[in-house]
């Protein structure tokens, strides 16, 4: 339902939401599981949930799991391959996963088929020097029980088998090498961000699509006073909540700096813009049945890393390649122009120049990004599919990533590609910036501010968040059997099988 507030109204909740997407619709649903009787309000600048970062044509991976994504893994100076990071994100999209799998199991969320579907991860190289450190990352990941079924090969024949449009037309000679994880999934996190929101709706929520939230103000008496204007009348209203969580994507930047706590300062962001080549031939399209992911150009973002990438949306597959960077000083695909100017302050001034400085091969990539003509793009796609037809494949705008910028003692600033979680000292109010892996980690992040916000009555939660999250609290990694367990549970309540 969507709730409007005559102009000047003020009304007093317990929770405030701001922004539709994964984030703040995963929170308001274990919310609304942990503590039924709290009133929650969500407001969403667009007309429905899961439209703007969370949308699948917007975000730059779709199911991110560390099982094919090679920045998650970089190799040490001395050639190792360190795991822990795979190892961390594997973690977390398991416990994404479990409460998915609950969610479906209670009848919440309807069928799985509408949101996840299985799909083959890989990693794909050339040369020598990379296949050397694919083969590498191969044997340490192996290792890992969260790993141990991953597959690697060097065999052509064997390679044309797992992904034909990808080894046709490839020279016989070249030296190839992949890796690949069947049991990888798809997440369409837009529709999925809708279900959420339509559960939240049907148990009491109040969902406020077309309202914009301008202002996030403390009150004297310590609750938050939200201004939000009603994009249809133009009319503005006083929201009086007890706790705001602010996941507006590349729009949480500025709403954190005018809440005024000072755990924000010292924030800067750097927003990212992105484009895909998007196939238009259906007998292309049901060819490739993979996420494959290539190593990043020098400078690259780890969100503009190359992948060759199926992908479900609203129940039709696709085919899609990219991204290929560029930049806007947009926070969001819906923003303006104005968003990084207006984000400067005296406190994040010295990051941002020290970022600026330090990360001059960034900005050298994307400027080539965005000089890259047609004709470059589709020489971009050819080394993921050499028979490729240029002229079967559209361009399509991908959403805005805005990377963390923040403080640092010894070099003034630095950019995180990551996410961070920025909570005020009271718990009183918490946001999320930054983005890869994002969406696929929300339920972990989304525990994570539960537990900084409310720890008294988080105690009360757990047992809840158990029944929930058959894992919580324990390392899959570090005990295969409830791994095994668990992910044979959640296969199959989420028809991955």
């Amino acid at each position: 339902m969507t709730a409007i507030n005559p102009s000047g109204s003020s009304k007093n909740i317990d929770v405030a939401l701001i922004g539709g997407g994964i984030m703040s619709t995963t929170l308001g649903s274990l919310l609304k599981q942990l503590q039924p009787t709290w009133s929650i309000s969500l407001y969403e600048n667009l007309a429905q949930a899961g439209l703007e970062s969370s949308d699948p044509w917007n975000n730059a991976g779709t199911g991110h799991a560390a099982l094919c994504e090679l920045n998650y893994t970089p190799a040490a100076a001395d050639g190792s391959v360190p795991t822990a990071k795979a190892v961390g994100i594997n973690e977390q999209f398991h416990v994404s996963r479990q409460f998915w799998a609950h969610m479906v199991s209670e009848g919440h969320i309807g069928s799985p088929k509408d949101f996840i579907n299985p799909l083959p991860h890989m990693s794909f190289v050339w040369g020598d020097a990379h296949s050397d450190y694919l083969k590498r990352r191969y044997e340490a990941l192996r290792a890992e029980p969260l790993f141990e079924k991953i597959e690697y090969s060097e065999d052509h024949a064997e390679l044309a088998d797992w992904v034909p449009l990808v080894m046709e037309g490839r020279d016989p000679g070249q030296r190839v090498a992949g890796s690949r994880v069947v049991g990888g999934t798809d997440v369409d996190f837009g529709t999925l961000s809708r279900k959420l929101a339509g559960y939240m709706g049907a148990n009491g929520a109040d969902l406020n699509y077309g309202h914009k939230v301008l202002n996030v103000s403390r009150a004297s008496n310590g609750r938050w006073d939200l201004k939000v204007k009603n994009n249809s009348t133009g009319e503005t209203s006083t929201v009086s909540a007890r706790f705001v969580f602010v996941g507006a994507g590349g729009g949480a930047l500025h709403l954190l700096q005018r809440a005024g706590i000072p755990e924000a300062k010292g924030f800067g962001g750097f927003p990212v813009s992105g484009q895909f080549l998007r196939s238009t031939d259906e007998s292309v399209i049901a060819r490739h049945n993979a996420k494959v992911y290539g190593q990043a150009s020098v400078g690259a973002p780890p969100m503009s890393v190359p992948h060759l990438d199926t992908r479900f949306v609203d129940g039709k597959r696709s085919l899609l390649f990219g991204p290929y960077g560029g930049f806007s000083p947009n926070f969001l695909k819906s923003g303006s122009f104005l968003d990084l100017p207006l984000s400067v302050r005296t406190h994040n001034l010295i990051p941002m120049l020290a970022v600026a400085k330090d990360n001059m091969s960034l900005v050298k990539y994307l400027v080539t990004e965005v000089l890259k003509s047609r004709p470059k793009k589709i020489a971009a796609l050819r080394d993921f599919y050499p028979d490729v037809v240029g002229d079967a494949w559209e361009l399509i705008t991908a959403g805005q990533r805005v990377q963390v910028i923040k403080k640092d003692p010894k070099s003034g600033g630095v950019l995180q590609f990551g996410t961070e979680v920025i909570t005020s000292a009271d718990g009183s109010i918490s946001g999320l910036l930054g983005a890869s892996p994002g969406a696929s980690t929300a339920a972990p992040i989304m525990i994570q501010v539960l537990q900084r916000c409310f720890p008294t009555e988080f105690k009360n939660w757990e047992p809840k968040l158990k029944g929930m999250i058959p894992g919580f609290g324990a390392k899959l990694n570090e005990n295969p059997s409830l791994l095994s367990d668990i992910t044979a549970d959640t296969d199959r309540v989420l028809e991955l099988g």
